[in-house]
This record gives C-alpha cells, structure tokens and sequence, in this order.
C-alpha cells in the first residue's frame, strides 16, 4: 500500500524590498523530499540580496477522497505544492501547512495573515504522489441530479378557510 503521509523539509527565503514600509518579506521557496538534519530556520546561503532559510519539517499528508485533486495537480503541467507560512511574532514564521490539493491551494491562498505560495513538486514528491493515486483512486461517475416536477398547484389559489385547519382548540 502506498504511504499516505511523509515529512518533507520546506525552504523559505527572505527576500529584500525596495519599500518605504519593509525591507523585506518572507516567501515559500521549495520543498526538500526529505527532512535534513539541519535545526528550523538554518541559514543555507544568499543569492543577491536574498537569504534561503531551512523554514522546518511539514508532514505532508494524503487523502483518499482527494485522489482526483492530486491527478488534476500531477497533470497540470507544472506540479506543485502549496505551502503555508504563518508569521507568530516579530520577524519570525512557522510553516503552518504544505499540501498536494490545488483546490485547499486555492483555498489558502484566500486567507488572511498567512503567507502561502506554490511552489514545484520534487519528481520524489510526484512518483510518491503517483503511486498513491494509484492505489487509491476511485472513478465517480457524475450523476446529474434531476429536480422534482413542479407541482401547478401548489401557487394556485385557495378556497376560503373552513374552520380551524390548525386543529387548535376554540
């Protein structure tokens, strides 16, 4: 059976602004396939201005009801996964989720206070994902629901009421 869940590490990268508000702004980078040894929030080098950060470890979880969100994603051309950055004081953010489903992607990315964005899946992250679409997935047939006849009657007019309809007692 494939695996359902797995820790994966998630990059973060602070990048500098031209602004007379902030100096820079936290950003999901990419997703390492496995955990590093490094501790949360290790520096892993700068590019320019910018600074990667090992943010930590998110366990990425999968679910079978999902499984035609997770073929939408792998087939979409340019598989990705959403993470989730939330600041919790100061200059400082934890990784509040990393998911596979584009639509809680979508979802996240509506929020307030969070800082989500997606970013490439690593072909490890794909073939895992894969494999568990396989295994897993379960074709619905659509079913058009079709709506009750309207009844003619039922806007009609009524006849004046005949005593007491409610069954109350006088």
């Amino acid at each position: 059976m494939a695996e359902d869940r797995f820790e994966v590490g998630v990059v973060a990268i602070r990048r500098k602004l031209k602004s007379a508000w902030a100096d820079h702004a936290w950003l999901p980078h990419s997703i390492l396939p496995a955990v590093p040894a490094a501790k949360p929030w290790t520096s892993l080098g700068r590019s320019g201005e910018d600074e990667l950060f090992y943010a930590g470890a998110f366990e990425l979880r999968l679910h079978p009801s999902e499984t035609a969100h997770y073929r939408d994603n792998l087939t979409s051309g340019r598989p990705s996964l959403w993470v989730a950055l939330r600041p919790i004081g100061g200059d400082e953010h934890e990784v509040a989720t990393v998911t596979a489903d584009p639509y809680e992607g979508e979802a996240l990315a509506g929020g307030i206070g969070e800082i989500v964005e997606a970013v490439p899946m690593p072909p490890e992250l794909q073939a895992k994902i894969a494999a568990f679409f396989e295994a897993n997935h379960v074709e619905r047939i659509f079913f058009k629901r079709k709506r009750d006849r309207a009844d003619p009657e039922a806007l009609g007019r009524r006849g004046p009421a005949r005593g007491n309809e409610r069954g109350d007692e006088e």
